[in-house]
């Protein structure tokens, strides 16, 4: 797809977001798990999951923070609205940079992400059945203290954060045809999408009870989708981002949908091969393959981002 104007994250942002955030976080491994039953015999993972806070998000908290510091993050701090692991993350990422954070939640968020947001020192305010209800309620307080707000999704800064993953990813494993990316609100496979750039064939891979991304690429823009299901309080934005949707429209190549069970499938197989703990939305992406939403054509190497392990881990029935 073309495109006239310039897309929101680029290389170039995206390595700048690399030197600025090294300090403080993780340089995640790959695995190599080998044969596995339902997958490609060269599979290769990118273990997001073990970046601090449990998840990929304060790549783009970290890079929204450190890039605002410049013009001083507001005496009241900074504030946020998330399902939980953006919460976890922006909090985490004030605490390391001295500054005060409150974070907005929809009621559904789960105990384990609650408790990991105020372990890190934020105010949590719980409130509305959705994502979106939170976040209204977060813009009304933003606008009230004058606080930073970090969104999850929809900043030039967080994509470019993101991004680092994908530029991480391609240097481990810089072999991969394809790389399958779960998409909530789209940070995350803008950034690699955007960092790929066509060098290798991004999946957007989605929950069938979360479409966002698969709605809009068929309407041509961002639109409303229903939001519920067994990953939706990580995945569940109600429309994606407008500033990733350009950069998914040109870079992102197919997107699929797969349902709760080959979700729940995916987590049982990251800990019984794997040892690997993952919430439903971190264990999104590897779904796909194990329920044939994508199969890869002949001669594809495959990587798969596993982003995200913040669920209560007596939920992984073997």
């Amino acid at each position: 797809m073309s495109h006239s104007a310039p897309l929101a994250v680029d290389r170039p942002a995206i390595e700048a977001a690399a030197i600025r955030i090294a300090p403080y976080l993780r340089h995640t491994p790959i695995l190599r798990p080998g044969r596995l039953p339902g997958l490609p015999d060269d599979l290769v993972l990118k273990l997001e999951l073990l970046q601090a806070s449990g998840s990929f998000k304060p790549r783009g908290a970290f890079n929204r923070m450190l890039s605002a510091l410049s013009a001083q993050v507001p005496q009241a701090g900074v504030i946020a609205a998330s399902g939980g692991n953006h919460g976890a993350a922006v909090a985490f990422a004030a605490r390391a940079l001295g500054a005060q954070a409150e974070i907005f939640v929809p009621e559904p968020t789960p105990a384990t992400k609650l408790d990991r947001i105020a372990g890190y020192g934020a105010r949590v305010v719980r409130g509305g059945a959705s994502y979106a209800e939170a976040a209204a309620a977060c813009a009304a307080r933003q606008q009230e203290t004058g606080a930073l707000n970090v969104h999850a999704y929809d900043d030039a800064a967080v994509l470019a954060g993101q991004g680092t993953v994908g530029m991480e990813f391609a240097a481990q494993a810089p072999e991969l045809t394809h790389v399958l990316v779960a998409v909530g609100g789209g940070g995350l496979i803008g950034g690699v999408a955007a960092w790929y750039a066509g060098a290798a064939r991004v999946i957007a891979v989605e929950p069938e009870n979360c479409p966002g991304l698969t709605r809009a690429l068929a309407a041509g823009k961002p639109v409303e989708a229903p939001v519920s299901g067994l990953a939706a309080d990580s995945l569940g934005a109600r429309q994606v981002g407008a500033l990733m949707f350009p950069v998914a429209a040109a870079h992102v190549a197919q997107s699929v949908l797969v349902p709760d069970a080959a979700i729940a499938d995916a987590q049982r197989l990251l800990w019984d091969a794997c040892r690997l703990i993952a919430e439903p939305g971190g264990a999104t992406a590897l779904a796909a393959l194990l329920c044939g939403a994508f199969v890869p054509p002949p001669g594809a190497r495959v990587g798969v981002v596993v982003c995200g392990a913040n669920t209560d881990p007596g939920k992984i029935a073997s």
